[in-house]
């Protein structure tokens, strides 16, 4: 799919891979409705950008709140191509500790921002895409999801981002086939350690130890790495139904 006019909705886009992808969507031609919580941020990349972007506050959790979102896109825009879901929390806690079982409070939440609210945003953006009229290829338009190297070596104290992020490596093919008969295409980036606000409030000789995990290159991952998968996923009609690793290579220790 060319980028060229075409309108995504990117969710936790107002910082870390959600800004960088809001960029390089913006700079190769399209618009992008930025969605997140955090309106001070959202309405300063809106401002870098100029009018080939918008903000929206929405938790990607509430359905009324993305529907909302959704239509402010397609207002705007006049139609939704691309769906970007960026947006993520994290919680480390392992199952029991010194004073008791997990809190399952805290699991829950983690599961409803990330899973459910990767699931309700695709679920209605892929409402709004079908509407499309296809291309030469037949293809309406492309959800990108975003799980983590977690989904597959949760370290101890991540089992609810792991479930979380396992769950959106679960959907991807199944999303796939279920939008197939649309051409609409699904996949999901699984970076691994990354330089986003989930690892901003580390130290930098923290950081840099992080980044020293990673056979090559030896440094946390960029955040216009991730966007630069994202633009080349939107571009290949190919690319569908898959889980792509970013992560140079790191395999996760167990702590």
């Amino acid at each position: 799919m060319n980028i060229q006019g075409k309108v995504a909705l990117v969710t936790g886009g107002a910082s870390g891979l959600g800004a960088a992808t809001a960029r390089i969507i913006v700079g190769a031609g399209g618009r992008a409705m930025i969605l997140d919580l955090n309106e001070a941020a959202g309405q300063a990349l809106v401002k870098e950008l100029g009018d080939a972007a918008r903000f929206v506050r929405a938790d990607v959790s509430d359905p009324g709140e993305v529907e909302q979102a959704v239509k402010a896109a397609t207002e705007a825009f006049g139609a939704l191509h691309i769906c970007m879901n960026c947006a993520g929390i994290g919680d480390r806690q392992r199952i029991i500790g010194k004073e008791g079982p997990a809190d399952l409070g805290r699991f829950t939440k983690v599961i409803r921002v990330n899973l459910i609210g990767t699931f309700n945003v695709a679920r209605l953006a892929a409402w709004a895409i079908s509407k499309n009229e296809p291309n030469a290829d037949g293809e309406r338009g492309v959800i990108i999801n975003t799980a983590s190297v977690a989904a597959f070596d949760g370290q101890i104290g991540q089992a609810a981002y792991s479930a979380s992020k396992g769950g959106i490596v679960a959907l991807t093919l199944t999303l796939a086939r279920d939008l197939s008969g649309l051409g609409i295409r699904v996949m999901t980036i699984a970076p691994g350690l990354f330089d986003t606000p989930l690892l901003a409030a580390l130290p930098e000789d923290v950081k840099a130890s992080l980044g020293a995990m990673v056979p090559f290159p030896k440094r946390l991952g960029k955040p216009d790495e991730y966007a630069m998968l994202a633009k080349s996923i939107i571009e290949n009609p190919m690319l569908n139904g898959e889980v792509i690793r970013l992560d140079g290579a790191i395999r996760m220790a167990p702590k």
